[in-house]
């Protein structure tokens, strides 16, 4: 239909909740909803139901759309997005009722695939991983990280200067052996067999507690809370510093909603990534934005979190093509890397991990279209 502006929008499952606009009379969509239900009132009190009924159908009614950020309510930035979207009425001016939840087991793939949830998020390995086995049938529509979040730390008194010191220690992950662990091996020369790997879960004090030397992070997490929050300084290593395919976080959605309904994509991706852009230079604006939804959460620690993932989401491609996007040899370095490395069930087709045609139809250029 057409769109009329307004003036009045990895996964470690953690405990969340369902999120909907907080002080419901307040939200942009409500204003906007009771200003166009106002003059119809009147009109009807007047006597001038068709006229009523005239504007109406000339306004247009608002589509609902369910968003699901894949962790729980915190500064990543496309959570960020939404939540701007949604506090500066950028989904309103989309003609969007956007419905905004929170994981809270992971449970956000299923329900993407049931149909309860339109839109999630996801890391690039993990839509590769999903698209190899079991084949799922979803697509990256947008990228917000151009550089992964996966990273190496280790304490910085320990005296473990670069990847060739990691021989003869202990090297903690989460649940699975990183890719980009592998990749930084190789990449130094480092001799896998001299260390040893444990799988050691997500708390972090097993590196201040000695208890491991080297571990895996995601770069906007647990640096941050080891220095401010443990008192321990880090040495950090990322896959990018090497030169190895990088990506980060995505907006993900069903294939077949991309087919049937590519306006319903396009509105949505046209407000997130006009809050993306608006929370480039409206950084505080967009802290208090996300302590709306996590009121709960250390400020600071999300300042850190958004600071590092803003840095994160600017390339050359960006620059070249606007925020948001990603190219086919992106991808295709990243699934390459995958298969050396066996991180993969089985290969596919790696182009059907992702498609760039909404990006093409809300950009102009580098500018995006709006509204």
């Amino acid at each position: 239909g057409t769109i009329r502006r307004s003036r009045l929008e990895s996964e470690r499952p953690e405990q969340g909740h369902r999120v909907e606009s907080r002080g419901k009379a307040e939200t942009p969509l409500r204003r906007l909803k009771l200003l166009r239900t106002l003059p119809l009132l009147v009109l009807a009190v007047l006597g001038l139901a068709a006229g009523a009924c005239s504007d109406s159908e000339d306004i247009g009614e608002f589509e609902q759309v369910v968003f699901m950020a894949g962790f729980k309510a915190q500064a990543n930035l496309p959570f960020v997005a939404a939540y701007v979207a949604q506090d500066k009425g950028f989904f309103a001016d989309q003609n969007l009722d956007v419905e905004i939840r929170h994981a809270s087991s992971g449970e956000h793939l299923n329900l993407l695939m049931a149909g309860d949830v339109d839109f999630t998020t996801a890391s690039a390995a993990s839509v590769l991983k999903r698209r190899s086995d079991p084949e799922l049938p979803i697509y990256a529509i947008a990228l917000f990280g151009q550089g992964s979040q996966q990273a190496f730390i280790a304490l910085k008194e320990s005296g473990i200067e670069s990847p060739t010191d990691w021989e003869g220690k202990t090297f903690g992950y989460k649940t699975s052996q990183p890719p980009e662990y592998l990749a930084i091996l190789k990449a130094n020369g480092v001799d896998r067999s001299k260390i040893k790997e444990v799988r050691v879960g997500f708390d972090p004090r097993v590196l201040t507690h000695g208890e491991i030397d080297v571990l895996a992070v995601f770069d906007s997490n647990e640096p941050d809370t080891i220095r401010r929050t443990l008192g321990f300084d880090v040495n950090v290593w990322e896959a990018s510093d090497y030169g190895l395919p990088s990506m980060g976080l995505t907006y993900i959605t069903r294939s077949e909603l991309g087919e049937e309904s590519p306006e319903k994509v396009e509105r949505f991706l046209k407000a997130t990534l006009k809050a993306f852009q608006h929370l480039v230079d409206n950084r505080e604006e967009a802290l208090d934005i996300v302590m709306k939804f996590a009121p709960k959460e250390d400020r600071e620690h999300q300042k850190f979190m958004l600071d590092i993932e803003l840095a994160d989401a600017v390339s050359q491609i960006t620059q070249d093509h606007g925020l948001g996007w990603m190219t086919d040899q992106q991808w295709k370095r990243l699934y390459d890397q995958f298969v050396e490395f066996d991180a993969l069930p089985r290969p596919f087709d790696y182009q059907t991990a992702y498609t760039d045609r909404f990006l093409k139809a809300v950009y102009d250029g580098n500018e995006l279209r709006w509204p």
